[in-house]
């Protein structure tokens, strides 16, 4: 996975200490429903596409601009589904990092999804009741987007 030159440039300083970043989370249906998943490079793993966000840049922006690096296709952003503040995770290199998620529904609007990156090896379209396995925090935003338009779901809310 690349990491962004900014992400690399605080490393310089601060280590493999836990550094907090932005990332969103990005469901993307197309006109039958069918949800675009990519097979990571990394673990070989099925996932929906996800991507830190550049300094400054607003979440839906970089949920179209993850969406067309990872799979060539351009999306609209139909709406927020989720806010979460995610466990600590750790890099096979030792970088720590405490990501504050944000999922997004998206809509297709063109391109034919294809691997369009090191970051994936594959890239498919799964219907709702065909999915592989997901990793809980993205299970939770698909099931978000496909319960319809109801209100975003807030980790820790009551």
């Amino acid at each position: 996975m690349p990491v962004p030159e900014f992400v690399v440039a605080l490393r310089a300083k601060i280590g493999h200490d836990p550094l907090p970043l932005s990332g969103v989370i990005a469901v993307v249906l197309d006109e039958r429903d069918r949800v675009l998943l990519v097979r990571r490079s990394d673990t070989g793993e099925w996932a929906l596409t996800t991507g830190c966000l550049e300094p400054g840049e607003q979440p839906a922006d970089g949920a179209r601009r993850e969406v067309h690096e990872e799979t060539g296709v351009v999306v609209e952003v139909e709406r927020l589904l989720s806010v979460e503040a995610l466990e600590l995770s750790t890099a096979p290199n030792g970088d720590q990092v405490h990501w504050l998620a944000l999922g997004f529904r998206c809509r297709l609007v063109s391109g034919a999804a294809r691997v369009n990156d090191d970051e994936s090896v594959e890239v498919g379209w799964f219907a709702a009741d065909s999915m592989p396995p997901l990793p809980a925090h993205q299970a939770r935003c698909l099931a978000l987007a496909l319960a319809g338009d109801g209100d975003p779901w807030f980790a820790g809310a009551r």
